[in-house]
């Protein structure tokens, strides 16, 4: 499935590309920057990185599920990751809010 249409990037790219950075380094807080920079892109519109974020946490979780981390590090990652997804949509709603206000100003 393409989750970037600007890209087209698969998941399945994106989740090698979340597994590769955390082989690199473990507890590492992964944002979609860096998933993109691992695949030599960047991000162009942005909408996808909601998805991105999703995909984040679920690929991380399994990772850690996967090297046997202690239930309790992986429920603080996790949280984190979800803190870091709730930032990340306030920011976006609120660029999104600014962006309406500036056509309407401009209309």
């Amino acid at each position: 499935m393409i989750v970037c249409s600007c890209n087209i990037i698969s998941e399945q790219e994106i989740e090698q590309a979340i597994w590769d950075l955390l082989v690199e380094e473990t507890y590492r807080l992964i944002v979609p920057v860096q998933v993109y920079h691992t695949m030599q892109q960047r991000g162009k519109c942005c909408n996808c990185f909601p998805g991105v974020i999703d995909i984040i946490i679920r690929v991380t979780e399994a990772f850690h599920r996967k090297i046997d981390a202690p239930e309790a590090e992986i429920i603080s990652l996790i949280e984190r990751l979800k803190v870091e997804h709730e930032q990340c949509e306030t920011v976006r709603m609120l660029a999104r809010t600014r962006l309406r206000v500036g056509k309407h100003r401009a209309a």
